[in-house]
């Protein structure tokens, strides 16, 4: 009788144990799943904002490009209309100052050409006489002139004018009188040499003018109006 008891004691224990063997495994089972699907599922979910934020650093990226490139096109612009502003300034200040609309500083010559003490009017100094001294400055290189303070342009008037018997002579409409103080900016040095020049220059010829060097001397623009009236600007009437 006991050792019946026995035997089914012992295999009572038996059971016991593989079932709870059993149900140890599937434990082990399940939590080695579940933590492989976590595992899987983190990879993924991972793999996936690696991959939209890559796509979206990508498209930053693009986006700076692109910035960039509109940026540099902007300073390309600037530039070019800098320089084209600069160049046509600088072709606008050149156009101005050969009209004599422009103060201007520079090298150059002064001459002062006097009347002879005493004269009689065909001895006096005529408007022919600075005519033909601002012509030979002209030929030297001068680049502006002026006498007794008015400025010489191309459309300049060097006229003599008779009142009463006297001869005056009008530059640019006023009236100018002995001493005649012509000033000439240019090659200092070239500009004293033409009119010195032996037997033809023009000081050589009227020793009653004198001519020196000067640096950073000023001549004035030219302070009246120019108006034209019969000259057309073609551009305009082809369009």
């Amino acid at each position: 009788m006991k050792k019946g008891k026995g035997i089914m004691t012992i295999t009572i224990g038996i059971i016991c144990f593989v079932l709870a063997y059993v149900m140890f495994m599937q434990f082990k089972v399940v939590e080695e799943t579940n933590i492989t699907q976590i595992e899987s599922m983190r990879e993924s979910e991972l793999t996936e904002k690696l991959a939209s934020w890559k796509g979206k650093y990508e498209e930053v990226e693009t986006k700076l490009q692109d910035t960039k490139n509109t940026l540099q096109e902007y300073r390309d612009k600037r530039a070019s209309n800098q320089e084209a502003t600069e160049l046509l300034n600088e072709e606008l200040l050149q156009a101005q100052t050969i009209a004599g609309l422009t103060d201007v500083k520079g090298d150059g010559v002064v001459i002062t050409y006097t009347d002879y003490e005493a004269s009689e009017h065909d001895d006096k100094i005529q408007c022919y006489n600075l005519q033909e001294l601002v012509n030979e400055l002209i030929l030297a290189g001068a680049e502006a002139i002026s006498i007794n303070g008015e400025r010489i342009t191309n459309l300049s008037d060097i006229t003599n004018i008779n009142i009463d018997d006297e001869i005056f002579i009008l530059v640019n409409q006023k009236r100018v009188t002995s001493p005649y103080t012509i000033k000439a900016i240019g090659d200092a040095k070239y500009l004293e040499s033409a009119l010195t020049l032996k037997t033809v220059g023009f000081v050589t010829r009227h020793p009653n003018a004198k001519v020196e060097k000067q640096s950073n001397m000023v001549i004035n623009k030219y302070t009246g109006t120019i108006k034209i009236k019969y000259a057309k600007d073609i551009v305009k009437e082809e369009k």
